[in-house]
């Protein structure tokens, strides 16, 4: 079973690949029209999560902003 690790955090993703692509890609565009009431702009990076399972480019973006966010950070409790 696939799973996405971000942080500390694991989640596991069930399903074959095409279903989480095409799930991942319904999110991030539920979430561009994230002012309407029942969907919102948490779907955006929760798609994001989900395509970076499959997707090669989309887990590099996703790990570098995790490397990116650890060391901001750490750089504010260092301060």
């Amino acid at each position: 079973m696939a799973a996405v690790r971000f942080g500390d955090k694991r989640m596991r993703i069930p399903g074959p690949p095409i279903l989480r692509i095409v799930v991942g890609i319904l999110l991030i565009f539920g979430g561009t029209v994230g002012f309407l009431p029942v969907v919102g702009f948490w779907m955006l990076p929760l798609g994001v999560l989900v395509l970076s399972v499959d997707l090669h480019p989309v887990r590099r973006w996703r790990r570098r902003f995790e490397v990116w966010w650890g060391r901001r950070q750490r750089r504010k409790q260092d301060s």
